[in-house]
């Protein structure tokens, strides 16, 4: 389980809001540096060999986590049987039994309105007296899921859209015993005539122990790094890339030529085509592209997959707003504060340009 994103989410809720300092960061960090310099000698050699304890506390702490991630594995195997049910009642291939269907939902007929409960019974009696066939399973389960949750649907295009009517099961599996920690996302596709792949992968690689240069900074478990899969387009179908037409003009003869070539463009597909951190050092916009990437893949592995039908219903959803609401008071103060002091410059910002990306793009 991805430890450190709980946490970070988790740090600072209740409890007395420390004091903001008008001091940067780094002239802090200096004093701080200072202060436990000026401490005696004797005390300084007491706190060093607590560091020492903390180390190893974070060193057990990382076998702790290393443990977690195998009870993972072995429970995904117990869900494994309910998310095979799950994945053929949705694609029609089981039709569950009237005990299987029994749920307790006088509550939330109740609270429907009741002329919504009246058009309800009028469309389903005029699709009776049409003789309309039952559709097949739960149609367009997984792209109503993608369209409902804000993350995933930032990163649908329309031109997708037709082929994620094709997604028959998002799946996870954990890695092996004694295997570098990971875990791989499988989206299982029916045959279609977009691409011949019946499964497309990402592998996101974690690590579960305490940085040699910042041992201190260790939180649990973290994404380092992921992998996509090719994708075997059929011909004219890769959604990934658009055909952009350009006129040439020849310099001697002045004729002119159109030529084709093929440039990037907007998909979820390119979420299996991520791109790589480079080994140099990231800039800002990558750095921030393949944080989006990691988060997504926990929020798959841990929201999506094991709650499908509660945010295809939406109830999922109510939960996810909740925990917004959280964070948006926490920060009133700081809107309050800039409220009453200056008003800040503008400027040229338009809100509709340039906004941060929402997927990892196409290299």
């Amino acid at each position: 389980m991805d430890r450190k994103n709980e946490k970070s989410e988790a740090k600072g809720k209740g409890g007395n809001k420390p004091l903001q300092s008008d001091k940067p960061e780094g002239f802090l960090q200096v004093e701080r540096i200072l202060t436990f310099q000026l401490l005696p000698k004797i005390i300084k050699r007491r706190v060093y060999a607590l560091k020492r304890l903390q180390l190893q506390s974070a060193n057990i702490e990382a076998k702790f986590y290393e443990e977690v991630h195998e009870l993972e594995r072995k429970y995904a195997g117990l869900y494994q049987p309910i998310y095979d049910k799950r994945r053929d009642v949705v694609a029609g291939t089981v039709e569950p039994t009237d005990e299987e269907c029994e749920w307790q939902s006088d509550r939330e007929e109740v609270e429907l309105a009741e002329d919504l409960q009246k058009k309800a019974a009028l469309e389903e009696k005029q699709a009776e007296s049409a003789g309309t066939d039952d559709p097949k399973g739960v149609p367009e389960f997984w792209l109503t899921i993608f369209k409902r949750v804000d993350m995933l649907e930032e990163m649908l295009q329309e031109h997708d859209e037709p082929i994620l009517k094709h997604l028959l099961d998002i799946t996870v599996k954990f890695s092996e015993p004694g295997q570098p920690m990971s875990f791989i996302l499988e989206f299982h596709f029916e045959p279609n005539g977009y691409f011949s792949n019946s499964v497309l992968t990402k592998v996101y690689k974690m690590k579960s122990e305490p940085d040699a240069a910042d041992p201190f900074s260790f939180e649990g478990p973290e994404i380092i790094d992921c992998e996509g899969c090719k994708i075997d387009w059929q011909k004219g179908k890769d959604v990934t890339v658009k055909i952009v037409k350009k006129k040439q003009k020849h310099k001697g003869r002045g004729t002119i030529r159109t030529v084709t070539k093929e440039v990037p463009q907007d998909s979820f597909f390119n979420f299996f085509n991520p791109v790589k951190a480079s080994p140099d050092g990231m800039d800002e916009d990558l750095d921030f592209t393949l944080a989006t990437d990691f988060e997504i893949g926990h929020f798959f592995r841990e929201r999506v997959i094991p709650r499908a039908v509660l945010y295809f219903t939406g109830e999922a959803l109510e939960d996810d707003e909740s925990y917004e609401e959280e964070d948006l008071e926490e920060g009133e103060e700081e809107e309050d504060l800039d409220e009453e002091g200056e008003e800040e410059d503008e400027g040229d910002f338009d809100p509709t340009k340039d906004p941060p990306p929402a997927e990892c793009k196409q290299q």
